[in-house]
């Protein structure tokens, strides 16, 4: 669970959001604030609190936050 949370955390400060509101219907279409430079920082704070390393396919297609968690299951990071 500590994976998670530290997902979580991310989100929340690059989005200044409270947890509350992680949640399927969170994805770049429905969150204002989820524009191209956002996106990029939520990607390179996520690659560096989990010392991974996004492929450009997994980038263009991170998209929401459910997403999220399942391309970090396919780098080994568990956040069930």
């Amino acid at each position: 669970m500590e994976n998670r949370k530290k997902y979580e955390k991310v989100f929340c400060e690059i989005f200044d959001v409270k947890q509350d509101v992680l949640n399927e219907t969170f994805t770049f279409s429905d969150v204002e604030a989820w524009d191209s430079l956002v996106h990029l920082t939520l990607i390179a704070e996520l690659e560096e609190k989990f010392d991974i390393m996004f492929s450009a396919d997994d980038i263009l297609h991170f998209g929401s936050y459910l997403n999220g968690m399942k391309l970090l299951q396919r780098y080994g990071v568990d956040c069930d």
